[in-house]
């Protein structure tokens, strides 16, 4: 960089050379000429000064001084000439009386910002006391200095100075969009990831907290992933105090959002391990072992207890006093609940699993294998950095906003990501979803709800995620489920739709013994809100329609539980976001149970025969073919008597 400044510096400083010996011949103009070589005196000696210090240049302003000074000095040096003795030649030239006056103006502007730039570019221990102020050439675009002088202090300034300067960026960036981007082509990014990785714990927290108010577009997120953040962060999330690890979360969260692409990188940065232990510490009490298997394909056995094989010499009887420590916190004490029960059996049927293979291992480690690795070479993952003493001490509230922060962040990673889905589901947290979606604060809760709809929505498009994710044995599977239950039971929640959505996107895991999903989504068909009746009978068409293995019999406890009634009340009279998804699902029953002495006797058949004569129906050329499906079918299964006093 230094190179690159000594020569942007040289033209300037060979042009002032010939203006202060071209003066010397000055014929016409001469104090205004003096005044003008004067001033390029003191400027040229400016200029010097900036060439021995060109490491410590901030080069974004520099180009941008210097360019304008160049030209003001190359018109400086016309104007000299003219003024100078050159024979016959010199009856021609016509100099405005002004001219001179505006061009030692100038150059004194010049000297301001040159002045200016070596003053912001010096060291702090070097630097006085005096404040210059904005530059000359901050009248045209003032913000853009001061962005300048923001980062040359965070480039250059004390600890405290480097603080404050990424505050006022923070400001910057949260005022206006597009000072964000001047922050970001200024070469804002390096110095804030510096005082991210260096700086005490207000100054990562105002550096995080920068950058995720400067990722607002891929562009943008694109040029901060390459200049390292995601190992920045990952050291922080693992190092850090919690308050500056809650900002960077959040962070996290709005680059994953502005640019998906970036969630690969994340991972690769172990980041998303990282998050998944923050939301697990404190939520079950076995978070110090919480891991997720490694990229060389570990056992997740292996792996989510390999702290507790720090220990070989334990026994059994020590491993079970563990599981009987290993229980769900309560805030209202020691109260148990159907979730703590999930959470204690999970836990105790992992334990044992260990302990099993523990006990299987030592039998057989005095038989020789030359396959089988060394103790001392076996590989552990765990979570290191800072102790769990000092998170336990940390204040509730912080804890609490660490929470929804990981939650969030975690929810925005694993959108659309099926990799990180998998990573996620074959790890705790989705137990530690659904304890945070029952017992969590609002924020907790909420973001906890989209991150598993998120999760679910990846695993209804992946056959093999749903399968492995969400098989009906898995505990966890279960207790994200019966959550999500009892919400829509109670259909009284803000995370009602989130939970509708969710078992929507599951609805292909259901085993036909599994009785509970369908009566409570049906009630929720009659509800006053239009949206909450139009998301229940979208989710009710994925259990209906014919991808669904079990569609019959799904099609069949639609009609027991007393779906018709409300689909035929939407179709007729609801909103047309209702009309829609209503009559498709009757559709679905007409098609899979057309022999149905509930479809007969609430006359689905004339409902069928009104909706092909209406034209906003009919536009839709595949929903049209649906009707006329449905209808058909019942024409074969209902009697003409039976149709002919229907439509009567």
């Amino acid at each position: 960089m230094a190179d690159i400044v000594k020569q942007i510096i040289a033209r300037p400083i060979q042009l002032a050379d010939q203006i202060i010996k071209t003066s010397e011949y000055v014929c016409s103009f001469k104090q205004d000429c003096g005044e003008i070589k004067n001033k390029t005196e003191k400027l040229v000696g400016l200029l010097r000064q900036a060439a021995r210090a060109s490491n410590d240049l901030y080069e974004r302003p520099t180009r941008r001084i210097m360019e304008d000074t160049e030209q003001v000095l190359d018109k400086a040096l016309h104007l000299v000439m003219k003024c100078s003795r050159n024979g016959l030649r010199r009856v021609f030239k016509i100099i405005p009386n002004g001219l001179p006056r505006k061009t030692s103006q100038q150059i004194e502007n010049s000297i301001g910002d040159v002045s200016w730039l070596l003053r912001v570019s010096t060291p702090a221990d070097d630097r006085d006391d005096e404040y210059l102020g904005l530059p000359p050439i901050a009248a045209n675009e003032p913000i853009l200095c001061l962005i300048w002088e923001q980062i040359a202090i965070m480039c250059s300034g004390t600890v405290e100075e480097r603080v404050d300067g990424a505050a006022s960026l923070v400001s910057l960036a949260r005022d206006n969009e597009r000072y964000g981007k001047l922050i970001i082509e200024e070469g804002g990014i390096p110095p804030l990831l510096r005082l991210a990785k260096e700086g005490n714990s207000e100054g990562q927290e105002n550096a995080a907290r920068a950058i995720g108010l400067l990722g607002r577009d891929p562009e943008s997120v694109e040029h901060i992933l390459n200049a390292g953040v995601c190992s920045a962060f990952m050291k922080i999330l693992k190092f850090a105090e919690m308050k500056v690890q809650v900002v960077v979360a959040w962070a996290v969260s709005e680059l994953a959002t502005n640019y998906p692409k970036c969630q690969e990188h994340f991972m690769q940065n172990n980041v998303i391990r990282l998050l998944v232990g923050h939301l697990a510490f404190e939520t079950i009490q076995e978070h110090s072992r919480y891991a997720i298997a490694s990229k060389q394909n570990m056992s997740i056995h292996t792996v989510v207890m390999a702290n507790s094989e720090t220990n070989p010499n334990k026994n059994n009887r020590d491993g079970n006093e563990d599981v009987e420590k290993c229980q769900l916190l309560h805030p209202a004490g020691s109260k148990t609940s159907d979730m703590h029960n999930v959470v204690t059996n999970t836990v105790t049927m992992k334990s044992r699993k260990i302990h099993n293979d523990r006990a299987h291992s030592r039998s057989t480690s005095t038989r020789p294998n030359k396959h089988q690795p060394s103790r001392n070479n076996r590989k552990h993952i765990t979570l290191t950095g800072i102790s769990i003493r000092e998170r336990e001490a940390e204040d509730p509230s912080t804890k609490a906003e660490m929470k929804a922060m990981a939650a969030r962040a975690l929810w925005h990673l694993c959108a659309g990501n099926v990799s990180i889905c998998k990573s996620i589901t074959e790890s705790r947290a989705l137990l530690c979803f659904a304890v945070l979606l029952e017992r969590g604060e609002y924020e907790i809760q909420y973001n906890s709800a989209m991150a598993l709809t998120e999760i679910t929505a990846v695993a209804e498009q992946h056959v093999e995620l749903r399968h492995s994710g969400f098989k009906p044995t898995s505990p966890a599977a279960r207790a994200v489920i019966d959550q999500f239950l009892k919400i829509i039971k109670h259909a009284n929640s803000d995370f009602l739709i989130q939970s509708i959505q969710a078992i929507g996107h599951l609805a292909r895991t259901f085993r036909a013994t599994e009785t509970r999903i369908i009566p409570p989504l049906v009630k929720l068909l009659e509800d006053t809100e239009t949206h909450v009746s139009t998301e229940a009978t979208i989710t009710l068409i994925k259990f209906a329609c014919t991808d669904n293995f079990l569609h019959v019999t799904h099609c069949k406890s639609i009609l027991d539980a007393g779906g018709v009634k409300h689909l035929i009340q939407l179709t007729y009279f609801g909103e047309q976001m209702a009309q829609f998804p209503a009559l498709i699902l009757l559709c679905y029953l007409s098609i899979h149970v057309p022999d149905s002495e509930i479809l007969a006797q609430d006359k689905v058949l004339v409902v069928l025969e009104w909706a092909l004569k209406q034209d906003h129906f009919t536009k839709d050329s595949s929903l049209e073919t649906l009707i006329n499906e449905g209808k058909q079918r019942l024409e074969i299964y209902q009697s003409r008597n039976i149709r002919g006093s229907s439509i009567r």
